[in-house]
């Protein structure tokens, strides 16, 4: 449960994410799917009950959950003075990424995303759709195990949309649990396992699409 005041915003809400799952939270703005997200991620705290990342309880042990956390949020989020590449190096440093890892991970996801030639270049001149492909390469750079994403499609154009969600599917058959917030009802039928439908901060349907 999340209140702010009298609203809440998430109501009593119990949601279990297997490994292998896409699992799809659906529903109009403001029924509390980015709460949800903010929540589970460690980005608010709870007004009440917990959240346990892969057994690992993200109240007690934060550091040690957030690292098996990947977040890709609603809007992108970067620092506009380094490159691409600097920004993903910076991330996997704070994920405690070795350097040799970072060496390999970091052209692999630029290429995935045909971001090698802008790599080099200022964050502040890229277009939405570049932010939004390099907050999916750093959300996954450290290989998390839980996967977190606000309306990953938004500005991505059809081919990097695509290759999204190849990369999702890939990650779930490696054993990633993927939480994925949407109001696209195609998105949700072409990828998602399970889906519930949140009105109010509640559940009011849950099941396969």
């Amino acid at each position: 449960t999340k209140k702010f005041g009298a609203l809440a915003a998430v109501d009593d809400l119990s949601l279990e994410v297997r490994p292998g799952e896409i699992f799809g939270c659906l529903g109009p703005n403001g029924a509390g799917k980015t709460t949800t997200i903010k929540l589970c991620t460690g980005l608010l705290a709870p007004s009440a009950g917990r959240i346990l990342i892969g057994g690992v309880d993200l109240a007690a042990e934060p550091e040690r959950a957030k690292r098996l956390i990947g977040l890709v949020p609603d809007t992108p989020v970067v620092y506009p003075k380094l490159t691409g590449r600097e920004f993903l190096c910076l991330v996997g440093d704070l994920y405690g990424v070795p350097p040799e890892a970072q060496a390999r991970r970091i052209p692999d996801l630029l290429a995935r995303f045909e971001l090698e030639e802008h790599a080099d270049e200022l964050t502040e001149g890229y277009s939405r759709g570049m932010l939004q492909k390099l907050v999916v390469c750093a959300a996954i750079l450290h290989e998390p195990r839980a996967l977190f994403l606000d309306e990953p499609i938004v500005g991505l154009d059809p081919r990097a949309a695509r290759t999204l969600k190849d990369l999702l599917q890939g990650l779930a058959a490696t054993g990633v649990a993927i939480f994925l917030s949407t109001h696209i009802l195609e998105i949700a039928e072409q990828l998602c396992t399970r889906v519930v439908i949140l009105q109010r901060g509640r559940v009011i349907a849950g099941g396969s699409p």
